[in-house]
């Protein structure tokens, strides 16, 4: 009973850490658990029960297996326990959702006793997690005559295990917590610098928010028993950055219901708002979870008499007060009117938040029930030869005679699956449609490798083309956390079927590449839909959205995903820009130019970009669709010349080839036949048969945007205004400054080149400003240290190829050494030059981070507090976003530069150049 003890050592551990015991997924130990319930005699047997009744992981994990069969034996009478009786048995199996359960319960419904199998089949009518083996060995009996089958095909075909759950509540009354003024990012609610323990619920649960924040919450929780806490964004958007199902499953386990009484921290229907709503991102999570997201709308832009805008002194609209959701405010959501109140007071209609599907969502505790019984019950259907009845709403379907279609509109059109009309779809619709890649980051693919187990999938779709699982966000330091979780989740994911960067063989060597920078290069069709576990996944080809882990794993498991086509707004440029100007200074000079335009209202928030970039590689063109997630887009796509997206599919293939010559390609050949669709795909270009992506140019946008690039005159930072009066407006990435508004005289306490914003033209950059450097002043000194990970190895070998490593390693204080990882984080830095190993390095802020306190410039994509850099008491830690020569330029100089400082040391450099096309990217 050696795993057994271990398993006590370590509960009594975990007591001092205020945790129960940890849930169990490891078949050995809970067959050691089994073998002393057995045991009648046995001392441990009382608490050997608990866990095997109240603390097994469900699914198709080790130990469910383990679980399911030892119920089977105490049904079929083979096995006696007095404390669990066969109806007992089967009520913890119709809780262990799919994989083993299933096949136990269709052993026992397919079986010779007629009384087991009838209680079987009652268990089995209320599952919706069957796969494609399941449900053929339904349909062979049902063939065969057996009345059994016949009868779970026909509850199958009505949709009774959706049918038969409880209605939703008309009304839900909840007590309001305020966790945050202004924007509330995900990691206030799973801290990145947490994420080795997302896997473990409980112990991730308590650094959501603070500890003062979950007393306050347990404190309304008992002050109000029969009500729902509701986490509010005030002034703010709530869950924006990183795609964090962590972040919901933090606020589900501390204010929602848990989903079964035998299993542990897996909790549902949390209940969020926000004065702006709530990131698109996030709201797919609270979808997954059966929870309710609201856009409040208590506060609004003032105005005067003349219906004008009224503004500070700074020229920002001031906001004033609709309706009151301080903390400890009593609220009721009625939803059959669809409206929230205070009291009977009417406050505002919420019907948004309870849409058809999101209903249906309520209802079956979560999205993943109604992906899976809707496909459940079509398969009966069709095995009994009748029409499906329409049980679930159907899906909303938009067409705008005469109307054409935007670029986002034709891709869902082109891969949507199941649709009733016959006529193309415009925005708004809600669509099923086919995912072409799939990405799993390693911080959270632990959770989505759970969740794969949770809905019993054992092996990736064949609808996807490719899925890959990086190793980039614990590429900077080999700690004992990432020792024990990444080889797991590396052997888990490549068993599934998807490409990994870490060979569990150990065969090829470890790729640490930035994720996002991967899945680039393998999407190969810019008609393709690109699901990742990642808020920056924004490929330049195809449209792609971030997405939770849960999202991720479902696309994993059917290859599909469901959600309404969104609306777009069109982005075109004008002008040109100044040779010492950079492309990340287009980017940001963007997101200025539209606030502007539009009075401070921002019109990408929600809805597809479509940047009509044109003359740009994929490469330099992600500079922008990766910062699109600032920018708050659901998604963006980039409209291309037919000749720029041969060369960028040309490239593909060629880090695609280096890929499959290290020996990442797996037994389907997934790698090669990407390099063969490419090479399809470009010869359907060339020949003329199938030009590169367009909108049709009768195409409706919500808006257009029309960047002016002889406006952009300097350098442009996104600055966090970490002293902004109005605490609202910190952290936002909505506040853009030219480099002279610092005055040349701003402290710079260490700089940073990395993260998926920069490509290989950024690393050729900070080489050619080296060698200007010494050649103008003889020497290179830094006055701040400078912190720089490619994203890739392929960079980084053709920077080796092309000379530029060489000129790195010249002036570098520090070089990554593969045969010798670092096994604990850099905590001081010296003013010199670090070249780190490929990966997110300080962008995450998981692992590294700046000193605290510290002004940090980079070229990453997040300025969150706590983020790159903690506080201070006595200084704010704050983290500037800019240009990779204004990050070099200020570690050299140890504050930032003056305008006229920045164009001497850009003089004569290949900066990452755009001038707009010219040709009318209209299909």
């Amino acid at each position: 009973m050696n795993l057994y003890n271990e398993y006590i050592k370590e509960i009594e551990e975990r007591k001092g850490q205020g945790l129960h015991p940890k849930p169990i997924d490891s078949a050995d130990l809970l067959n050691e658990i089994i073998a002393q319930i057995k045991d009648t005699n046995n001392a441990n047997r009382q608490d050997c029960l608990k866990f095997f009744i109240y603390n097994t992981l469900p699914g198709t994990t080790p130990a469910a297996g383990a679980k399911a069969k030892f119920l089977k034996e105490i049904i079929l009478g083979q096995e006696a326990v007095a404390e669990i009786t066969p109806t007992f048995a089967f009520e913890l199996l119709s809780h262990m959702k799919g994989g083993p359960s299933i096949e136990v319960l269709l052993d026992l419904a397919l079986g010779n006793d007629s009384n087991i199998a009838n209680q079987a089949a009652e268990v089995l009518k209320t599952q919706v997690y069957l796969y494609d083996a399941d449900m053929a060995r339904i349909k062979e009996a049902f063939e065969n005559g057996n009345a059994v089958a016949k009868n779970i095909l026909e509850s199958y075909a009505k949709a009774e295990f959706f049918t038969k759950l409880p209605e939703i509540a008309e009304e839900i009354k909840v007590v309001t917590f305020i966790a945050g003024e202004g924007d509330i990012s995900t990691d206030l609610l799973s801290p990145g610098n947490q994420a080795h323990s997302r896997s473990d619920r409980e112990l991730h649960g308590k650094c959501m928010i603070t500890p003062q924040a979950q007393e306050e919450i347990k404190a309304l929780q008992a002050q109000h028993p029969d009500k729902s806490v509701m986490l509010i964004a005030e002034k703010g958007t709530m869950g924006v950055g990183s795609s964090r199902m962590s972040g919901v499953n933090n606020v589900a386990l501390w204010t929602g219901k848990q989903a079964s009484p035998y299993v542990p921290f897996v909790n549902f229907a949390p209940i969020v708002g926000g004065t702006n709503g709530i990131s698109p991102i996030f709201l797919t999570t609270v979808d997954v979870t059966g929870g309710i997201g609201i856009d409040l709308k208590n506060w609004v832009k003032k105005t005067d008499a003349n219906g004008e805008l009224v503004r500070d002194e700074n020229g920002e609209p001031i906001l004033e007060q609709v309706y009151s959701v301080a903390t400890g405010t009593v609220l009721t959501i009625n939803t059959k009117t669809k409206k929230l109140y205070n009291g009977d007071k009417e406050l505002i209609d919420i019907s948004r938040s309870f849409t058809p599907q999101k209903m249906e969502f309520i209802k079956a505790g979560g999205s993943y029930a109604i992906v899976f019984g809707k496909k459940l019950q079509t398969f009966a259907a069709k095995t009994l030869g009748i029409e499906a009845p329409l049980v679930y709403a159907p899906s909303k379907e938009i067409h705008n005679e005469g109307q054409g279609l935007t670029a986002v509109e034709k891709i869902f059109n082109k891969n949507a699956v199941g649709t009733l009309s016959k006529n193309v779809l415009h925005a708004g619709s809600d669509v099923r449609v086919t995912v072409n890649i799939v990405g799993s980051q390693d911080t959270t693919g632990l959770m989505t490798a759970q969740e794969l187990e949770s809905m019993a999938a054992t092996v990736i779709s064949p609808i996807v083309d490719a899925a890959y699982q990086s190793g980039c966000h614990t590429a900077s330091v080999w700690d004992k956390k990432a020792q024990a979780n990444i080889p797991k989740l590396m052997k888990f994911m490549n068993d599934f079927g998807l490409i990994t960067a870490r060979d569990p063989k150990g065969v090829y060597h470890a790729m640490t590449d930035v994720i996002h920078k991967v899945l680039n290069d393998i999407t190969v069709d810019e008609w393709a839909i690109i699901i990742g576990g990642d808020s920056h996944t924004r490929m330049s080809k195809g449209v792609a959205f971030g997405a939770d882990s849960g999202t991720v794993a479902l696309a994993l498991a059917t290859g599909e995903a469901s959600m309404p086509i969104p609306q777009s707004v069109k982005v075109t440029f004008k002008g040109s820009m100044p040779d010492y100007m950079d492309f990340r200074d287009v980017v940001h000079a963007t997101q200025a130019q539209m606030l502007h335009q539009f009075g401070g209202e921002n019109v990408f928030q929600g809805r597809i970009i479509e940047v009509h970039i044109g003359t740009l590689t994929a490469d330099q063109a992600f500079t922008f669709t990766d910062w699109t997630a600032e920018m708050k887009a659901k998604a963006s796509i980039c409209i291309s010349e037919d000749e720029t997206l041969i060369e960028s599919l040309e490239i593909a293939k060629g880090r695609i080839q280096i890929m499959i010559d290290k020996g990442m390609d797996n037994k389907n050949h997934v790698l090669q036949g990407l390099i063969d669709k490419a090479n399809q795909r470009i010869a359907e270009i060339r020949s003329g048969e199938k030009p590169a992506l367009r909108p049709d140019a009768n195409a409706k946008y919500y808006a257009e945007v029309v960047v002016d690039l002889d406006q952009i005159a300097e350098p442009m930072i996104a600055d966090p205004d970490v002293n902004n009066k109005d605490v609202s407006k910190r952290y936002t990435h909505d506040t853009i400054r030219p480099l002279s508004f610092y005055g040349g005289d701003k402290k710079v306490d260490l700089g940073f080149i990395g993260s998926c914003m920069v490509h290989k033209g950024d690393m050729k950059i900070l080489a050619q400003m080296l060698k200007n450097i010494e050649k103008q002043q003889g020497k290179v000194e830094f006055k701040a240290p400078l912190v720089v990970a490619p994203p890739t190895y392929n960079i980084v070998d053709e920077l080796k190829a092309e000379g530029d490593w060489e000129v790195l390693q010249k002036y570098s204080g520090f070089e990554f050494d593969d045969n010798a990882p670092k096994a604990v984080a850099r905590t001081e830095y010296e003013n010199m030059l670090y070249l780190e190993r490929p990966g997110c390095n300080l962008c995450m802020g998981n692992q590294e981070k700046a000193s605290k306190g510290d002004t940090v410039m980079a070229t990453s994509t997040r300025l969150f507090q706590g983020r790159v850099v903690e506080d201070t008491a006595e200084k704010k830690g704050e983290s500037l976003l800019s240009s990779t020569p204004v990050v070099v330029l200020s570690t050299i100089l140890g504050r930032t530069p003056s305008i006229e400082e920045y164009k001497k040391a850009v003089e004569g450099i290949n900066l990452t150049k755009f001038a707009p096309s010219h040709k009318l990217l209209v299909g």
